[in-house]
């Protein structure tokens, strides 16, 4: 039993160096790009009563949530499987602005079961949100960020799958759907299960125009998908004919801002369907089957907050993006660390506390191992000549003198 000790759960990652350097260095080139677009960082906290986390979006968080009892109030708590509900907090509550508000944020979520981020149950999410704008310019300015985060990540070729969610719920509301019967049919259009999707329409008793138009909604995928629509969907009732012209619309606008980028629709993508208002989409890259990220509008998911705000934002995980991002490691491959003896001499002190402050890592030796610096990634060494200390290549010192040579400058 002992030897597995070092296993972990199924989903849960560590992260080693180079990797979690990397990682870092993205983080950080992602927030400064963030507020560079003027949205402001926020830190939700990592647990939270469970009636908060499961509020607006977070009734479909529900089986994603770890539960325990708080031991102070008795209550149940949750650790956040998703940090969009406790930002709407922050705007609703907290901030409470007049105006549109852009907020960031970065942490890790725990799930109990693996989902679309690339099976992980501890992404390490970072996402941006608007509030405070109900248009097609949010959107597009979400959907902007969005690509750009991707290309920042190194992933040069990628797609966005964009839906609305307004025509499923306009279509099942012209075919008479109660709440079940739309429930049961969204599970199958989302595993695009077309046998499946055909015998609950008849199953339900709708025929007609009707049934035609929910057949052929999951087939209304690629980048004509929006012409089909025009002509498939023709009987439509007004929210579905809405839903396609903000589609149109939304297009064009892209269109002004990413000239030539071909956009990709699923108008059966409905990935939080049960808290979206309108505009959904998920980004693909080539060869996997999971998103790398996702987002779109939730209107008025402030209300049980206190205070209903438009929004609309996209989410990813960082560890996923390192995953499928070329040339990561090159772009943020920090210089080799110097190798310095362990010694309180002035004058080497000064020179470690230069060499550090111009960004260059120094390791001091620990007196009694006897290790090969390289080890550590080293290939200079610190080493004293004439009075003064001056960087020395590994290749030019005997190694097997290393170790002595520099810690018997420990006692000075």
């Amino acid at each position: 039993m002992n030897e597995e000790r070092w296993l972990l759960p199924a989903g849960i990652e560590e992260v080693l160096p180079p990797q979690a350097q990397v990682i870092e260095s993205l983080r950080r080139e992602l927030l400064d790009l963030y507020a560079s677009w003027g949205y402001e960082m926020v830190i939700p906290p990592f647990i939270d009563y469970l009636d908060s986390l499961l509020t607006g979006t977070g009734q479909d968080l529900d089986l994603q949530t770890f539960k325990l009892t708080d031991q102070l109030s008795g209550k149940l708590l949750g650790v956040r499987a998703d940090m969009t509900p406790q930002v709407a907090r922050m705007d609703a509550h907290h901030l409470r602005r007049e105006t549109a508000t852009r907020l960031c944020y970065l942490g890790t979520v725990l799930h109990t079961m693996p989902d679309g981020f690339g099976g992980s149950r501890s992404p390490l999410q970072i996402g941006a949100e608007i509030y405070g704008h109900s248009g097609i310019e949010s959107d597009a300015e979400i959907l902007r960020l969005t690509l750009l985060t991707l290309q920042t990540a190194g992933i040069g070729e990628c797609y966005l799958d964009l839906g609305h969610v307004g025509i499923y719920r306009g279509l099942a509301r012209q075919a008479g759907l109660d709440a079940s019967q739309e429930h049961a049919l969204f599970d199958a259009l989302q595993r695009k299960a077309i046998p499946e999707t055909e015998s609950l329409i008849g199953g339900f008793g709708v025929s007609g125009g009707a049934a035609d138009m929910l057949r052929v909604l999951a087939e209304l995928n690629g980048s004509d998908a929006l012409q089909q629509a025009d002509t498939l969907l023709k009987g439509a009732d007004a929210q579905v004919r809405e839903a396609l012209d903000y589609l149109h619309a939304l297009a064009e606008e892209l269109g002004r801002w990413i000239p030539g980028y071909s956009i990709h629709y699923d108008l059966a993508e409905l990935r939080g369907y049960r808290y979206k208002t309108g505009v959904v989409f998920a980004a693909f890259v080539p060869g996997w089957g999971l998103e790398i990220a996702r987002g779109g509008r939730y209107d008025d998911i402030g209300q049980v907050f206190g205070r209903a705000r438009p929004a609309v934002g996209f989410s990813t995980d960082l560890k996923g993006l390192l995953r499928h991002g070329q040339g990561l490691e090159e772009r943020y491959r920090s210089s080799a660390p110097v190798y310095a003896p362990w010694s309180a001499d002035p004058a080497l002190r000064e020179t470690v506390e230069t060499l550090r402050s111009s960004g260059r890592r120094v390791i001091n030796a620990l007196p009694g191992l006897a290790q090969d610096p390289r080890q550590l990634g080293c290939q200079q060494v610190l080493a004293e000549r004439d009075g003064s200390w001056e960087l020395q290549t590994i290749d030019s010192i005997d190694i097997d003198s290393i170790d002595t040579d520099l810690n018997s400058h420990r006692s000075q």
